[in-house]
Formats: structure tokens, C-alpha cells, sequence
């Protein structure tokens, strides 16, 4: 079993970020996918605009948007946003391999976040640990090991108000919490 771990902030998620979830459930790269909103995140140019618990209520909203076949097989897993202090990759993959003993974990990433591995907690172990699956970005090209005709899509464009490429009941969320440039 192939057990696919999909961080990020989210902040929102959108359609770039669905386009990825859709590929791997339908081209059967793994066999469930954990989308993991990022509770701190460390590597990252200031924190996230909108709370964990708001992260991730938008990520619940966009899975529960997708096709029956691809949803039943992808859970929005708070792990990251519930854990106290900083929230390392490693620590993840260690509790998902309780969870799923004998699994392959595959670590989704994109092509900016894959320059930065070394830079990464306990990062030698995490490579012994997971198959990494690295996305093409439209804006960072990089070492993609999957081509996936990426949607060219900026989470600071949503949050800027220059973009509405997220689910018709992400864009509500925003505008009922008065999100961003919403």
C-alpha cells in the first residue's frame, strides 16, 4: 500500500493544489492521500494569514468538492496543526508509519520545497524513509521527478484578491470569515 503524504499551508488551498490530488488518486500513485496542512511552518516567509483550524476547514471544504472515486480515497489529517511547538516532516512520516505499519510513504512535494531538503529536519533520515514524488511548479523549475501540467495558480494572488481559483465553497469560507482580500 502506498500511502501519499500532501503538506503544505494551504492558505487557502485551490485549484493547483486539487489538480495535484486528482492526478495522483486518478493515475493510482497512491493508494490514499493524506493532505497535511502545515501547523508552523519553518521554512517559509512569515506565517500563515489564516488559523490552523481555518487551514484546515478549507482543505475539508475543497476534498469534500472533489468526485466521489477521488475523495473516498484522500482525509484532511490535522496532525501538523494539532501538534504543539515547531512540526517537522519527520515527526509526520514517523506517526503515519504507526498508523499505516508496512505502507510506502510517499512525500508529495513541489520543486521550490525539494531545493530545500537538506535544510530540513532529520533530513538524510526522512530520505531513507519515503519515496519523494516532486512536482513540476509553474514558476520554479527544478528536479520534478513527476510532470503533471501544473496549474499556474498563487495562493498570495487568492489572498491579494487578484485570483478566485479555489471551489465555490473555499471562496464562501473566505468571504464569511472575511479572509484575506476577500
Amino acid at each position: 500500500m502506498k500511502v501519499g503524504l500532501y503538506g503544505g499551508t494551504f492558505d487557502p488551498i485551490h485549484d493547483g493544489h486539487l489538480h495535484v490530488i486528482t492526478t495522483l488518486i486518478s493515475q493510482n500513485l497512491v493508494d490514499t492521500l493524506l493532505v497535511l496542512p502545515a501547523g508552523n511552518p519553518r521554512l517559509r516567509d512569515g506565517a500563515p494569514q489564516a488559523t490552523g483550524a481555518q487551514r484546515r476547514q478549507m482543505c475539508q471544504l475543497a476534498v469534500n468538492s472533489l468526485p466521489d472515486e477521488i475523495k473516498k480515497r484522500v482525509e484532511v489529517n490535522p496532525i501538523e496543526i494539532l501538534r504543539e511547538g515547531p512540526s517537522y516532516t519527520i515527526d509526520t512520516v514517523e506517526a503515519v508509519a504507526q498508523t499505516y505499519p508496512g505502507a510506502q510513504i510517499v512525500l508529495i512535494v513541489g520543486t521550490d520545497a525539494y531545493e530545500k531538503i537538506d535544510q530540513w529536519h532529520r533530513a538524510d533520515e526522512l530520505k531513507q524513509m519515503v519515496e519523494f514524488l516532486v512536482i513540476d511548479r509553474p514558476d520554479f523549475p527544478g528536479q520534478a521527478n513527476l510532470q503533471i501540467d501544473a496549474l499556474k495558480v498563487s495562493a498570495t494572488e487568492i489572498r491579494e484578491g487578484k485570483s478566485s481559483a479555489v471551489p465555490a465553497a473555499v471562496a464562501a469560507f473566505i468571504k464569511e470569515n472575511n479572509l484575506y482580500a476577500s
